[in-house]
């Protein structure tokens, strides 16, 4: 079990009050709050080592250079890469799904070939793929979501065509919290020959996930969901498939040669990462799997198990509340996106501020999936390490309240 009041001592932010009241933080699956070793790791680096990285050959440039590559080398490790150099960093996950619509999709998708997704993707898994295919003439094909929230997994083989060049899809859906059987997934694509990217911006901060286990040829996720600062991404991919592709961005760093009409590209990982990066916050993102490390992704998970668990209950005994998704803890995350009958997302979200707690309200960047679903947008209650089953009673008590409130002012 997690010594969770021992975890919270590390996060600054959950002591403050937001209109007079204690913060209650549930809006994890969009931004997680960062313990005192990420935000020290920041400092440090600006007081102690600023400098840019693989230029200089100065003390600063190496210190800076050296445990910029460590937090590479940290970032491999966390997810089972073979190699650091298959860890590309990026801005988000978004630009990471970006670079491999771009330097990898126009060079294997083209007119009338396929790329098959799932219908509860992220518009970031979704849109990159949209312009590829309206680029290259391909056509987008979608694993349909069933009425509980999870893929159709008996309409795969169909949908794995000849013409099919890429699946894409999430690991964890943000909306449904479904945690999909991606592993089952890329056996089945693998065995026609099919690539497979995987969404891990929900997955990773709240999984054990190991690429070769999971034996995917990209994953792409975001160090702010995770602890880490915001601005940097990761890209893993598989070494052959790296050193076949072309860059993404040209610039500095990412050449290894250069004259006036053409250029020599640099060895992985930096023929990917042009230009000066996010240096201070690659580094603190270091920081960040250390501290992930130090608790153990199994242990997170079954806290956050519980936490959902719990929450669901209570959840559910408020009458005209639909929860989407599956409501079995073991097949889902921490992320609980749910309506009340009568009560809009939006309303529900300010009156939750105002008795401190902080959840989300919206089409969660996934309006087809709200299409499918027959809403125009849903609360989110997201749940991470530091969250207490106290908290969960607390949203629930919130949420009766709103219900009763609104009723009230509706029928004056």
């Amino acid at each position: 079990m997690l010594d969770v009041a021992r975890i919270r001592e590390d996060f600054p932010i959950l002591g403050r009050k937001v209109h007079g009241r204690p913060l209650v933080y549930l809006d994890n699956a969009a931004t997680s709050q960062k313990p005192l070793a990420v935000v020290e790791a920041l400092v440090e680096f600006y007081t102690r080592t600023n400098a840019n990285v693989h230029r200089g050959i100065h003390a600063l440039s190496e210190e800076a250079t050296a445990r910029f590559e460590e937090a590479r080398a940290k970032t491999g490790r966390f997810i089972g890469a073979p190699k650091p150099a298959t860890v590309i960093f990026t801005r988000n996950a978004t630009e990471a799904v970006n670079l491999v619509s771009h330097a990898w999709g126009r060079r294997h998708v083209g007119p009338g070939d396929e790329i098959l997704l799932t219908e509860m993707e992220h518009h970031s898994n979704l849109v990159p793929w949209q312009m590829l295919a309206q680029a290259q003439g391909a056509t987008l094909k979608f694993i349909p979501v069933t009425s509980d929230g999870q893929l159709a997994l008996e309409e795969l083989p169909r949908l794995l065509g000849g013409k099919t060049q890429l699946v894409s899809l999430t690991l964890m859906s943000n909306v449904l919290g479904t945690i999909n059987p991606v592993k089952e997934v890329v056996q089945q694509a693998h065995s026609k020959g099919i690539p497979v990217l995987v969404d891990g911006a929900q997955g990773v901060p709240h999984l054990p996930v190991n690429v070769l286990d999971l034996n995917c040829d990209f994953l792409a996720f975001s160090a702010h969901k995770m602890l880490g600062p915001t601005g940097v991404g990761v890209l893993y991919a598989k070494e052959a498939i790296l050193e076949e592709m072309d860059p993404f961005l040209g610039g500095g760093d990412m050449i290894r040669d250069v004259w006036l009409e053409k250029a020599v590209w640099n060895d992985l990982p930096w023929k990917f990462e042009a230009g000066t990066p996010n240096v201070a916050d690659v580094i603190a993102f270091g920081a960040a799997i250390d501290y992930l490390e130090r608790i153990g992704m199994e242990e997170i998970r079954r806290h956050e198990e519980a936490l959902t668990r719990h929450a669901i209950k209570l959840l559910r005994e408020i009458e005209g509340l639909t929860i989407y998704g599956p409501l079995d803890p073991a097949r889902r995350g921490a992320a609980i996106a749910f309506n009340v009958n009568g009560l809009h997302p939006h309303d529900l979200g300010q009156i939750l501020d105002e008795e401190g707690i902080a959840i989300r309200a919206g089409h969660h960047c996934c309006k087809p999936l709200m299409r499918k679903l027959g809403v125009v947008a849903a609360a989110r209650a997201s749940f991470y390490l530091y969250n207490t089953e106290e908290e969960a009673e607390l949203l629930a008590q919130a949420v009766s309240k709103a219900k009763g409130v609104f009723h009230v002012v509706s029928h004056r």
